[in-house]
């Protein structure tokens, strides 16, 4: 399979006074808000790290429920929380925190697909930091 995908930015005034807009191809995210105070801050809108969050969180969980299916689980519900973790100009780590409701699995077989999923995934495979997992199956 073979595919690209849009986004675009747009950015008025400074870095610090200054205001931005973000939007992808789906108009999901269409001139959606962001700003220093978005970032560094509180304020209605987004940032990069939160968009880069979403986007590891919602591919590492499609990732592993391939992976569940593929062993011959289906979940009945997976919940992901990916946490960027910025630190002097740096991501320098990120968090993926994993629950699932998932029939007739042992917690060693959940485990051991979490962690593929983990390496796997084209966005883990992306960055160059630190990504953690913590697995629970509920």
């Amino acid at each position: 399979m073979k595919f690209t995908r849009r986004a675009s930015a747009n950015w008025k005034g400074t870095g610090m006074e200054g205001t931005g807009t973000v939007s992808t191809q789906s108009t999901v995210l269409n001139q959606t808000q962001y700003s220093f105070k978005t970032r560094f801050a509180d304020g209605v809108g987004t940032n990069p790290e939160e968009l880069i969050g979403a986007a590891h969180a919602g591919c590492f969980t499609m990732q592993f429920s391939f992976l569940l299916n593929e062993a011959g689980f289906t979940a009945d519900n997976i919940d992901t929380e990916a946490k960027v973790n910025f630190e002097d100009g740096s991501i320098v780590s990120i968090n993926l925190d994993l629950t699932a409701t998932i029939p007739n699995i042992s917690d060693e077989q959940f485990q051991t697909i979490a962690a593929a999923a983990k390496e796997k995934c084209p966005i883990s495979r992306l960055f160059k930091t630190e990504i953690t997992l913590t697995a629970k199956l509920a």
